[in-house]
């Protein structure tokens, strides 16, 4: 896979990040990291981005995506690009959240 689509990697920095995602085992650390090193808006459109292939996966129409998360059609279209040709990514993290679906408590008030 030498390509456009890993040169980034190649960086010790984003090797760096890249480890420090993959060990954080807590969910609770992962959202405390994530959200001291992203904004709230950039975690939002994240998750949106997220959701957008797990509906494109689902065949849900781009209309239906765009109306639920707010994404451009033009983003979910590049979505669907990477689900099609990009690094298996998305793939991934929905196999991963499929697997432990079953595992998530239903959110509670505190």
């Amino acid at each position: 896979m030498s390509n456009n689509k890993t040169i980034v990697w190649r960086s010790g920095t984003a090797q760096q990040l890249a480890v420090a995602l993959t060990d954080i085992t807590s969910e609770k650390d992962m959202q405390n990291f994530l959200r001291d090193v992203m904004t709230e808006k950039e975690i939002i459109e994240i998750s949106s981005r997220l959701e957008a292939a797990r509906m494109l996966t689902e065949g849900k129409k781009y209309t239906e995506i765009v109306a639920k998360t707010k994404l451009s059609s033009r983003t979910v279209a590049r979505i669907s690009e990477w689900l099609q040709n990009g690094c298996n990514g998305y793939q991934a993290a929905l196999k991963t959240i499929n697997q432990h679906h079953s595992h998530i408590l239903p959110a509670r008030a505190d």
